[in-house]
């Protein structure tokens, strides 16, 4: 049968009034967005890698602030392809770092999700012991590392229609059925107002339906469209959709015209489908109806390594101009609205590791534009309390304290710990209080706190009792700690990081001392702020056992930058691109991120310095 046939234009105009009839008939049915929103504005989401290649690797903490979400890909099939058991193993991580990565993220705002499949991880359920074999895997990798929801990423040919199965509202095929029952099923389990469900499907699977659908076509790919039957019956749980506009062919747009990758009319003509809905394989009696604006993000790579198809700045805000002004293009004219959809959710892009490479280029000028067409908040809402505050060890002299992190519609920026009339301010969730007396009790509370002030209710109250002095127990000092760097450093902070101690019975904090101050910490980094700008410090790290053995200090010496302009090069200090410095009384431009080291001075190395 051959699908692609022409239509006059007056049955073209009856079929796409019967599309937008029938759009705002099923609008009522669909799902409303989250009472609470992923984050205030438009949204930005981002592929993180959990592998390496030619990217580079990235930390999950050390992502771009400008993403407000973060795609950890991915969670691929363990044995085979149609057994339906995922797997998920951090890469370059401990299980217990990885998990507070992602808790951090999500203490800054940030949603975290896990993303299965992508091109090397092909998932078929083509029987209910797949699907719930599915359904107990993610379930169980949600649930260890914390994560706020699923994407599905199936490409390849994870799905495909068997012949016959035409009716996208009533799918037969077994992968599709199956599928559809697993995603909703662990959408119930954790609840569609916590849980996020997204996909990243290509073009081939959804805006080739409305010209060839797989089920319906004796002659073209049964893989054609087979995402739309899951798209339908999830979209009233489906939080937003984010088809890849790239590694594609040239798509039919609702124009009945060709449309080629990596122009602004190519991003409007594959969003517009979506937004206006369309019939199926064009047939008027088998119409998709339209998702909601914000369920809605263009699928973009980050720049020409990351994918086929890469689109400029410029063109890529043409396209959004379009989609959320209303400024039409030359090229193609957007049918469901002629004045746009202020609703469009954002964008999305493979990946964040790209963008880092390609300097940042499409975070910071997409969230430019983005945060444009978002009016400011006022932020008066404070974060929520911490939980399950503990004690994660004591002496007779000393508390180490940990907790659950707060979370924050912006974002937490630190904890108060409060006992008695003393307090402490900390960055992370764990704190080390020092300078206690034996065998007394103390009751402590923490609060958290956002950069506007806003300050959280105090945890619950929890008592700790010190232990009883015992001068006749463990005397070992800690072995002192090594390699002291500075990994990170402003005008008024330094953030220090060392190799840990080893001791007889174990190490149970330690103490960073800069004159006549010092910071309790219980991990191996510190972040020291409120210092003076231009200043040298000098830093000595000491590390403590439970009986309050202390080791060797272990120094650094560390120059916080000038008020304005360029700080003076120091060794030791994470660089990034594009920042400055001075040496020798010249200005030096940071031209590849890394940490310097002795002998890589500026005037030494033009390869990661560039002379202003």
């Amino acid at each position: 049968m051959h699908v692609n046939r022409i239509t006059t234009r007056k049955s073209w105009m009856t079929v796409m009034m019967g599309v937008l009839i029938l759009s705002l008939v099923q609008f009522a049915g669909v799902g409303a967005p989250k009472a609470e929103a992923a984050v205030a504005g438009k949204t930005m989401v981002g592929y993180w890698h959990n592998f390496l290649n030619g990217a580079g690797f990235i930390k999950l903490r050390d992502v771009s602030p400008k993403f407000d979400v973060i795609n950890v890909s991915f969670a691929e099939p363990t044995s085979g392809v149609t057994n339906g058991t995922i797997g998920f193993t951090p890469y370059n991580y401990t299980d217990a770092d990885f998990k507070a990565d992602v808790a951090y993220l999500q203490s800054q705002g940030k949603k975290v999700i896990i993303s299965i499949g992508g091109a090397e991880g092909q998932v078929q359920l083509p029987n209910t012991a797949a699907r719930d074999n599915f359904v107990n895997s993610v379930t169980a990798i949600i649930e260890k590392y914390g994560f706020d929801g699923l994407d599905v990423d199936f490409e390849g040919h994870s799905l495909f229609l068997d012949s016959g199965d035409s009716d996208f509202k009533n799918p037969t095929t077994p992968v599709i059925v199956n599928l559809i029952s697993a995603l909703r099923t662990i959408n119930n389990h954790f609840g569609s107002d916590k849980f996020y469900l997204t996909m990243a499907p290509e073009t081939f699977f959804v805006q080739l339906g409305y010209s060839f659908y797989g089920g319906s076509c004796l002659s073209c790919d049964s893989r054609a469209g087979s995402y739309l039957p899951v798209i339908y019956a999830t979209r009233d749980i489906l939080d937003w959709l984010q088809v890849q506009n790239y590694n594609s062919g040239p798509i039919t747009g609702l124009d009945d015209q060709y449309h080629n990758m990596g122009t602004a009319d190519f991003h409007v003509a594959m969003a517009d489908m979506l937004l206006t809905g369309f019939p199926v394989a064009k047939n008027p009696n088998r119409v998709f109806p339209a998702l909601r604006p914000d369920q809605v993000l263009l699928g973009l790579p980050a720049n020409a390594n990351a994918g086929g198809g890469f689109t400029s700045v410029d063109e890529v805000q043409k396209a959004l101009d379009a989609l959320t002004k209303g400024i039409q293009l030359p090229s193609y004219k957007t049918r469901g609205s002629t004045t746009g959809y202020p609703g469009f959710r954002g964008v999305m892009t493979w990946s964040i590791n790209w963008d880092k490479f390609n300097n940042f280029e499409f975070s910071n000028a997409h969230r430019a534009y983005l945060d444009n067409m978002t009016p400011p908040v006022q932020d008066t809402e404070p974060p929520t309390a911490p939980t399950n505050v503990a004690a994660v060890s004591k002496t007779s002299t000393s508390v180490n304290l940990s907790w659950t992190a707060s979370t924050d519609n912006v974002g937490v920026t630190g904890y108060t710990v409060s006992y008695g009339n003393q307090s402490v301010n900390v960055t992370g969730t764990s704190v080390s209080i020092t300078g206690l007396t034996p065998d007394t009790s103390y009751v402590f509370t923490v609060k958290a706190k956002d950069a506007k002030g806003n300050q959280s209710a105090a945890s619950t109250p929890l008592t700790v009792k010190t232990d009883a002095a015992n001068p006749g127990g463990d005397q070992t000092a800690p072995s002192a700690p090594g390699n002291v760097q500075v990994t990170a450093k402003s005008t008024t902070s330094v953030t220090l990081s060392w190799t840990a101690s080893t001791d007889n019975v174990g190490v149970t904090g330690y103490t960073v001392s800069y004159g006549n101050q010092s910071l309790n910490v219980v991990s191996t980094t510190a972040v020291i702020s409120g210092l003076t700008p231009a200043t040298s410090y000098q830093f000595t790290v000491t590390a403590k056992d439970a009986a309050g053995n202390v080791s060797a200090g272990s120094g650094i010496s560390v120059t916080t930058d000038a008020q304005s302009g360029a700080g003076a090069w120091a060794p030791n200090v994470s660089y990034k691109t594009g920042d400055e410095v001075t040496y020798n009384g010249k200005t030096y431009v940071c031209r590849q991120s890394h940490t310097s080291l002795v002998g890589w001075e500026p005037a030494n190395v033009p390869a990661l310095w560039q002379l202003k």
